[in-house]
């Protein structure tokens, strides 16, 4: 995860290298307003609410379907690892980083670290086969199976990580709302998105060793909206509500590369970040 961060951090700078090569081709952004040619970049907070979804798992000797699973996502209280480098990955956490390449429109990258815990001792229905010679083994045929932690945990808890390119459209709405405060900016944002899951699964599965990697397991869409305050031109506060589809076709689940698991669903997401723009063209 640090890596991933550390990554979004070089883009920053090659965003920023970038805008200087323009200007030394002596090509003025300004001129095209006050946002035209901004570079932005924000941090903040997520809560995150799933739809229930099929999960299906498959290996040597298993292959079966759980149907309408629930899961929630995995809050932590606010503390001092909120901000430092070495735990940001302990609450669920957002980062982008942006350029205004209109005046109204924006092109980012950004991580959408969610988390996601498939709740135990909830009652699904179960349709396939396990023959590993354990206690599970069986035919299951749209049968009643509790979800006990002894047969399954899973979870995208380092984390469900969306890592998205979005286009947003950017618009002040001062003059709408005859709102007009020295040095306070109340802006609309909107627009959509799309990228790939990287996720960190923690699941065992009938007691396999799990597997604690990293892995590219699907790809997603989404479409947010969000209300912006910005202060003194270059400091803003933002609210954001995004619904998405997630897909993941290829989730890791223990050591041995025949075991894996599939599942879709939808999510919705509040976030709360904080961040600032600059002109980086003089």
């Amino acid at each position: 995860m640090k890596k991933i961060i550390l990554a979004f951090f070089v883009l920053s700078s090659t965003l920023a290298f970038s805008q200087k090569e323009v200007n030394n081709e002596n090509l003025n952004f300004n001129d095209a307003g006050p946002n035209k040619g901004k570079f932005f970049v924000y941090w903040g907070w997520n809560r995150s609410h799933y739809s229930t979804s099929d999960i299906k798992f498959s290996g040597a000797d298993y292959n079966f379907t759980l149907n309408n699973v629930k899961a929630d996502d995995k809050p932590k209280p606010f503390g001092i690892y909120f901000l430092k480098l070495d735990e940001l990955t302990i609450p669920q956490t957002n980062f982008r980083v942006g350029y205004f390449f209109k005046e109204n429109y924006t092109v980012s990258i950004g991580l959408d670290h969610m988390k996601y815990v498939m709740r135990n001792d909830q009652t699904v229905k179960m349709n396939g086969v396990i023959n590993t010679g354990g206690a599970f083994d069986g035919v299951y045929s749209n049968s009643d199976k509790i979800l006990t932690s002894d047969f399954l945990l899973f979870e995208h808890t380092d984390g469900l990580n969306y890592i998205n390119v979005e286009v947003s459209r950017f618009d002040n709405l001062d003059n709408w709302l005859k709102f007009s405060v020295k040095n306070i900016d109340i802006n609309l944002t909107e627009g959509i998105g799309a990228g790939i899951l990287y996720p960190r699964t923690n699941t065992t599965l009938m007691g396999k060793e799990r597997y604690d990697e990293f892995h590219v397991s699907g790809y997603g869409f989404s479409a947010h909206a969000g209300l912006n305050i910005t202060f003194f031109k270059h400091f803003f506060i933002q609210s954001n509500f995004k619904v998405g589809y997630i897909n993941m076709q290829d989730i890791r689940t223990t050591k041995d590369k025949r075991d894996k698991a599939a599942q879709h669903f939808t999510f919705i997401e509040n976030m709360y970040v904080f961040g600032a723009r600059f002109n980086l063209t003089k």
